[in-house]
């Protein structure tokens, strides 16, 4: 019988915590869940939802921020076996008008969850990235290749402390807060959709498909790494054309921050890449993962592209999910 997990969350009223544990507890693979976030209305609403609320007592809530060190320390206690970081500021156009707010969050928050993960001797933590972390031209997605950074060199001056810590880097989680598909969705009731570059194109992940991923690099993670999961592209006109094909399209510029196309391993990272077969794993830290195959992996060049109808049926899903 395998042993029962304490998990700790940060960040934890967000999309991908609900599904995350939803997922927890229908394998009924752990012990006692632990959700730190600084927002008590989501906490109050996250009790509300109906297999949280049948399984409340193996739960523990934390009003906190990552900036607060000391609020840290008291909520990750000794017996934490896996902290799962996925509190960040995350939209670009915020982030570009408040870089300060950006860098204590998602730079000094890092420092402040690896620095005490160490103390209290966890065992595994992964912290959730970002496709734009990869040659960011935004700060959000400069401060999470930092962020990144800090993760992944924890490993080299933990000492001999048992934790190991790696990142799990994907693409905007279709229908999230980051995603297009909202914002296209509330454009229906308009004249015309906005569309910054017909040329656009971005990866697509569902949340159960980012759920599963970072479950599965739990289960398989050493330390340092940075995993990728290999996931479908899509061209911003064939969105637009899934959610109504006769309405008319603006082009209105491209915003500051945003690229026309994403990239989750550039030429230089390719070179510390091992390539799995539903994932690659960059591990920058280890010379014996040094490869000669050089590559870009991005949703211009992706070979896997979803079509017209393929994301009619998600947004179909994700509205009747969301009504």
């Amino acid at each position: 019988m395998k042993k029962k997990l304490n998990y700790f969350i940060t960040g934890g009223t967000g999309s991908f915590s609900k599904e995350f544990i939803k997922n927890l507890i229908k394998r009924k693979n752990y012990k006692k869940i632990i959700i730190f976030s600084r927002d008590e209305y989501k906490q109050e609403k996250l009790k509300e939802i109906e297999f949280i609320k049948k399984n409340i007592s193996k739960f523990r809530f934390f009003i906190g921020d990552v900036r607060d060190i000391d609020r840290l320390r008291s909520a990750i206690q000794e017996d934490i076996d896996i902290v799962i970081h996925t509190a960040a500021l995350k939209q670009v156009p915020t982030s570009e008008y408040n870089p300060f707010e950006t860098i204590k969050t998602n730079i000094l928050g890092a420092q402040n969850v690896i620095q005490v993960c160490l103390e209290k001797n966890i065992k595994k933590v992964i912290a959730l990235s970002t496709d734009k972390a990869c040659a960011p031209i935004n700060l959000y997605g400069a401060t999470k290749l930092a962020a990144d950074k800090l993760f992944v060199s924890a490993n080299l001056f933990k000492g001999k402390k048992r934790t190991i810590f790696s990142v799990v880097r994907y693409g905007n989680v279709f229908g999230s807060r980051g995603s297009v598909v909202p914002i296209f969705l509330k454009q229906k009731k308009r004249k015309y959709f906005t569309v910054t570059d017909k040329r656009m194109t971005r990866f697509s992940i569902t949340l159960e498909e980012a759920v599963k991923f970072v479950i599965d690099c739990i289960k398989n993670m050493k330390g340092s790494e940075i995993f990728v999961p290999k996931i479908p592209s899509y061209r911003i006109l064939d969105l637009v054309k899934a959610i109504d094909k006769n309405k008319k399209i603006k082009i209105i510029g491209i915003r500051p921050g945003e690229k026309l196309h994403e990239e989750m391993i550039t030429v230089h990272d390719s070179l510390y890449t091992t390539e799995k077969k539903k994932y690659f794993i960059i591990n920058p830290k280890k010379n014996s993962n040094y490869s000669s195959k050089i590559f870009s992996y991005n949703s211009f060049d992706n070979s896997d592209y979803l079509k017209e109808q393929l994301l009619r049926k998600q947004v179909t899903q994700f509205h009747l999910k969301n009504e």
